[in-house]
């Protein structure tokens, strides 16, 4: 039996949820990107007194390490490190990505039929026509790994010459309005943290844990701002 506490700050909508095994116990989600900040440690205490648990009860906590929002990404790998080293419990670290790929795969296998393999493409926005992306097949394991690309027309094009491709993300929007393919797919699939609860505990029972001293967020890039011009 694995209590996890799963955690996703890493893109517009912030959540947190309570897993036992496979099985979502609670989730709260906030729109608001602001304030994943604020959101996140009185979510965590709501959570586990409206189920009666306390924090020493968990396993582990899983987290989004990236890509992602900057900020969103520091706060919540600083509130997974936190617990985890005052309780000395695991850490769990997922790509961002993959979590969107699993929540993809979940919505196409409910909503669509399709009488051919895909590759799921999940996207997160870096703004202009830039997105972070990865491959993954029909099993989530990863065709291409996680890159920054640049969109144009020509995107995919050899890929969606072989395959049926669902696209989905913040990221895959700006994609839709200048590819013109039959094989591409685009769904407004949006993940949360219960997206996280099977690969958490794949990761759980393997014990693939990450380092407390060495974890760092994955931002994809190199961070960018203007003083570091100078």
């Amino acid at each position: 039996m694995a209590l996890l506490l799963n955690i996703d700050t890493a893109t517009d909508q912030a959540s947190v949820c309570l897993s036992l095994n496979t099985d979502l116990i609670q989730e709260i989600k906030s729109a608001d990107q602001k304030n994943h900040g604020s959101f996140l440690q009185p979510s965590i205490q709501q959570i586990l007194q409206q189920n009666n648990l306390t924090i020493q009860q968990i396993d582990a906590v899983a987290v989004t390490h990236g890509p992602g929002s900057y900020t969103g990404l520091r706060v919540g790998l600083a509130s997974a490190k936190g617990i985890c080293y005052a309780l000395q419990k695991p850490l769990i670290t997922i790509n961002t990505l993959e979590v969107m790929a699993w929540a993809t795969r979940w919505h196409v296998s409910k909503n669509l039929v399709l009488g051919a393999a895909y590759q799921i493409c999940p996207m997160i926005d870096a703004r202009r026509m830039e997105v972070f992306t990865a491959t993954y097949n029909e099993a989530l394991e990863c065709v291409s790994p996680t890159t920054p690309l640049i969109l144009n027309e020509q995107s995919f094009e050899n890929e969606l010459n072989k395959n049926m491709m669902i696209f989905s993300g913040n990221g895959s929007f700006k994609l839709k309005n200048i590819l013109k393919n039959t094989n591409a797919i685009f769904v407004d699939e949006l993940h949360s943290s219960a997206s996280m609860i099977s690969i958490a505990l794949n990761k759980f029972n393997s014990k693939s844990f990450t380092s407390l001293a060495y974890s760092e967020p994955y931002y994809g890039k190199e961070f960018y701002s203007p003083a570091s011009k100078k």
